[in-house]
């Protein structure tokens, strides 16, 4: 299960900005997670809910937004939506294409009060 590594990773994240606002206290962090990543949502609330447990964490939301795979097409420059493990352009069956979008995974944004 990588979420638990992923779930640090956003709590590192997280504590870093909060010490440059001394006295601020998190109500939500956003996570963006591609679909190649390969993230279960409730398995890294359930490790984000664990880690934060006893700190000045705890109680603080995490939303995941999962981004869509999208490409395009190097052959006949189609953009489109990934949706099999085909990488093919579904205009003109290529396998010559780009990824766009999916693969990310970054803390996109803190509500803090």
């Amino acid at each position: 299960m990588h979420e638990m590594s992923i779930a640090q990773n956003i709590l590192e994240i997280v504590e870093s900005a909060l010490s440059e606002n001394p006295g601020s206290r998190l109500k939500k962090v956003v996570v963006k997670a591609g679909e190649l990543v390969a993230v279960v949502p409730e398995s890294l609330q359930f490790c984000y809910q664990a880690i934060t447990a006893g700190t000045p964490l705890e109680g603080s939301e995490l939303q995941i937004e999962v981004i869509p795979v999208r490409a395009r097409c190097e052959s006949c420059g189609r953009e489109f939506r990934i949706e099999s493990f085909f990488f093919l352009c579904p205009q003109c069956e290529s396998a010559q294409v780009k990824v766009l979008s999916g693969q990310e995974l970054q803390v996109s944004e803190l509500e803090v009060e």
